[in-house]
């Protein structure tokens, strides 16, 4: 019972704080696994992975797999619930008050400052990704050598999806399917 009430503290915690959607809610979730040891950076990347695969927000979908790894379907039922409370109340006091002052300069211009904070969350969020799909950190603090850093398989597939997305703009579904099928074609 007592993981449970846990799972519910941390995924109240992170719904409240992750300003600016589902990627600034990794810094959170990275925390938590490294914290309690629920889940370890491995299972991040995975979880980014499947999260981003799957239809629905992003937020949503990895408080769905942290908590089903942490105690399985039940985990995964209570951190959403969990993640998804304070976004309920929150967009409700949010949409009262600005329906009263719509016009209102300060309230734009808290809207002004909330920016840099959500962009700095997921930039965050997304050096962690990079540092996680890109980089080989633990072999590399382990041997010391510049060369086993880079994960260049992945490096190579990461440049091509970039450049065939921004040359050709494909539906990313395509971009799913085909790095899956590399993944498994390559080894990655």
């Amino acid at each position: 019972m007592t993981i449970y009430l846990s799972l519910i503290w941390e995924f109240i915690k992170t719904g409240l704080f992750a300003i600016g959607g589902g990627l600034a809610a990794l810094p959170f979730i990275t925390d938590i696994g490294q914290r309690t040891g629920w889940y370890t950076t491995s299972d991040i990347a995975n979880m980014i992975a499947v999260a981003e695969s799957c239809p629905g927000p992003l937020g949503v979908n990895m408080a769905t797999y942290a908590g089903y790894l942490t105690t399985g379907v039940l985990g995964g039922v209570t951190a959403v619930i969990a993640f998804t409370i304070p976004a309920i109340f929150i967009i409700s006091a949010v949409y009262s008050v600005l329906n009263k002052f719509r016009t209102s300069q300060a309230v734009a211009r808290i809207f002004y400052g909330l920016r840099p904070a959500s962009t700095a969350l997921i930039a965050a969020a997304e050096i962690g990704v990079v540092k996680v799909a890109l980089l080989h950190m633990d072999t590399f603090k382990a041997t010391g050598s510049i060369a086993s850093l880079f994960n260049w398989k992945c490096i190579i597939l990461a440049a091509v999806v970039y450049y065939t997305l921004v040359k050709f703009k494909k539906h990313p579904f395509f971009y799913i399917i085909a790095s899956a099928a590399a993944g498994i074609a390559f080894g990655l």
